[in-house]
């Protein structure tokens, strides 16, 4: 596949940071070789010169023809040596390993699953390592969780819900965080003390790090998107489906998150897709009735800034969906949703700041909070598109 690839890069002309082929032996080296003898090559000496590839429509390219490539290679091995059922098995397979390669190469992986495993209260999960049963098995398990804001400005974990490939919960748990918690993001995760008073697990109860994760977070993006932004599961979902897996503004349940994600997984698995999804019409205007709202300080609580901005939006006809911070004291941020696109360009025009435009070209505004503490705090207004 390696050498496949390395010809079609030659004969497109493509050239990466040390030119095209033979520029990048010349630059490590090594005998000029045409690439009718790159067999010659050495397999390190390929992944390099295939690495030095960066923009985005020559990667595109490349693991376009890669997935062809490994698609027609596992059908020939399959269709000689193998029956129906164990070619099925092993596409599936395969494909799975896929997503779990897309996850892991995705820049945000080592961020999101940064877990501190080795202390003694992580139990380190090794399914799937061991060679003796790594193509004995094509479960899945799909997990999804809800969080809430400590006192100590980390997040901590409250529900977890889980199911298999069939979307038969197999679990449906409420988890009592060690630390105190300052808000319960009732509007997103639909939890209330008292449903945190029935727990009767901990967070060490529960916790796992488990080697081979698919994330649909990480493996799908919007064409329209930048390459930073992460698809919505519901944006996600609608986009494949057709169908939503939750209203705009209903809170979320993790038992039904968790079964969507595997829902696309299953999708993908059964006829591998684009993993640059186009998005809907529907999903374009709604954009256009958003605004985002980012750099928020984390001691700013959600309840006051959804206070602060029916004042300065002069209107009360909105929806706050938080999006938590990722690091303890980390800013977080949150989208609007209005009603309307005309909706929301009045609101941000009510906006009192500085009109500027961010990296990408897209207007906002730096809004002044006031706080009952005192303190004063700020934060950007931005249009979505």
């Amino acid at each position: 596949v390696l050498e496949e690839l390395v010809k079609q890069v030659h004969l497109r002309g493509l050239r990466g940071e040390h030119g095209g082929w033979i520029d990048f032996l010349a630059f490590c080296n090594q005998r000029a070789l045409t690439p009718s003898s790159i067999s010659m090559v050495s397999r390190d000496v390929l992944v390099a010169f295939l690495t030095t590839f960066k923009k985005k429509e020559d990667l595109k390219a490349l693991q376009c023809r890669a997935n062809s490539l490994l698609s027609e290679k596992l059908k020939q091995e399959t269709t000689e040596n193998n029956t129906p059922e164990q070619y099925v098995f092993e596409f599936i397979f395969w494909t799975v390993q896929m997503l779990i390669r897309l996850t892991m190469d995705h820049p945000e992986f080592s961020s999101d699953y940064s877990f501190p495993s080795l202390s003694n209260d992580w139990l380190v999960s090794d399914i799937g390592m061991k060679s003796s049963t790594v193509m004995k098995s094509t479960d899945m398990i799909a997990v999804d969780c809800e969080m809430v804001l400590c006192e100590d400005e980390t997040e901590g974990l409250v529900r977890v819900g889980a199911v298999d490939r069939h979307g038969k919960v197999i679990l449906d748990k409420f988890v009592k965080p060690a630390k105190p918690i300052v808000d319960y993001r009732t509007a997103i995760t639909g939890l209330t003390a008292h449903d945190i008073e029935k727990a009767t697990l901990t967070v060490v109860d529960i916790q796992i790090d488990h080697p081979k994760v698919m994330d649909t977070a990480l493996v799908f993006k919007f064409s329209n998107a930048r390459n930073s932004r992460k698809p919505s599961l519901n944006d996600l979902y609608k986009a494949i489906f057709g169908k939503e897996v939750r209203k705009e503004g209903v809170s979320h349940n993790c038992v039904h998150d968790a079964a969507a994600s595997m829902n696309i997984a299953l999708a993908f698995i059964k006829k591998p897709f684009d993993t640059t999804v186009a998005p809907s019409k529907e999903m374009l205007e709604a954009e256009k009735s958003r605004l985002f709202i980012h750099r928020i300080p984390s001691y700013v609580p959600s309840e006051k800034l959804n206070l602060d901005l029916a004042g300065e939006f002069h209107s009360t006809k909105f929806k706050l969906d938080v999006k938590p911070a990722k690091t303890q004291g980390g800013n977080y941020c949150a989208l609007v949703v209005f009603d309307s696109s005309k909706e929301a360009d009045q609101a941000f025009e009510n906006v009192n700041g500085y009109k500027e435009r961010d990296s990408f070209g897209l207007p906002q505004k730096l809004s002044s909070l006031k706080l009952n503490s005192g303190l004063s705090a700020s934060c950007y207004v931005r249009k979505m598109v």
